[in-house]
């Protein structure tokens, strides 16, 4: 898959950064040493975790080279590394790793959850927030598209989905056991978009990349038509002619033992 677009991504980096500030009100820890920002992106998430823990060895960790110069450039002071959070391994305990909208492009949470655990130190926060849309027309528009045009068997060649995330009862079942305290909400953010066009540009910086990287050209083009359609009709014009995108959450603060 080609490498992300920061200045995409970053179209509408405020509605993107509010989960990240709303996770991050919900972590007890008043001084934490050492913090990793797990797949960090443009550093919207880490700029945030900076201005909390000013004094913390903070480290972004993503596997996107583009990201990770544009967070540089936004954060100079700060340690940035290229990584994948499936082989990641920090050398020293960490006394937060914070995911932030990271997470649900992994698959075997079954694992990788107890594994992000087990990198704590004692008292120990892992704060993860992963978007859980899948059932919004917004996805459900995808997989239609993806299934009824010249691209049905690139995509499925591809692979082009993405994994579901598993439900907070299954989230709380994997940690419970080893956590001192587990906090798990769900939250359903309500964006204001200027039009249909918007919505499609929202996700293309992120939920359409699978369906977009294997296809070129007009055929790129006419699947963003098709999906453009399916768009305008699925979230219709409010009074002010604005269409509102309905974008679930799911968030996970999960506190190790003394």
């Amino acid at each position: 898959m080609q490498d992300w677009d920061p200045d995409l991504y970053r179209q509408f980096e405020a509605e993107r950064t509010r989960p990240a500030n709303d996770l991050l009100t919900h972590i007890a820890i008043a001084t934490p040493q050492r913090i990793s920002d797990l797949g960090c992106g443009p550093g919207n998430s880490t700029q945030l975790l900076r201005q909390r823990f000013p004094h913390a060895q903070l480290v972004g960790v993503d596997n996107s080279r583009a990201m990770l110069l544009s967070a540089q450039q936004r954060l100079p002071d700060c340690e940035f590394l290229e990584a994948d959070i499936h082989q990641w391994q920090p050398s020293e305990p960490q006394d937060l790793i914070y995911a932030n909208a990271s997470l649900q492009w992994l698959t075997d949470h079954q694992q990788l959850f107890p594994s992000l655990f087990a990198k704590l130190a004692p008292n120990g926060v892992l704060a993860v927030q992963m978007p859980d849309n899948l059932a919004e027309p917004s996805h459900r528009a995808m997989q239609a598209v993806a299934e009824n045009g010249p691209w049905q068997q690139t995509l499925a060649e591809a692979g082009a989905v993405r994994a579901k995330v598993l439900t907070a009862n299954q989230y709380y079942d994997l940690l419970a056991p080893l956590a001192e305290q587990v906090d798990i909400w769900r939250t359903t953010y309500y964006h204001p978009m200027p039009s249909a066009q918007a919505i499609v540009d929202w996700l293309r910086a992120t939920g359409l990349r699978p369906f977009l990287e294997p296809l070129s050209g007009a055929i790129r083009l006419n699947f963003l038509q098709d999906y453009l359609k399916i768009i305008e009709e699925a979230y219709p014009p409010q009074i002010d002619g604005r269409r509102v995108l309905a974008f679930p959450r799911l968030f996970i603060v999960a506190r190790a033992p003394q």
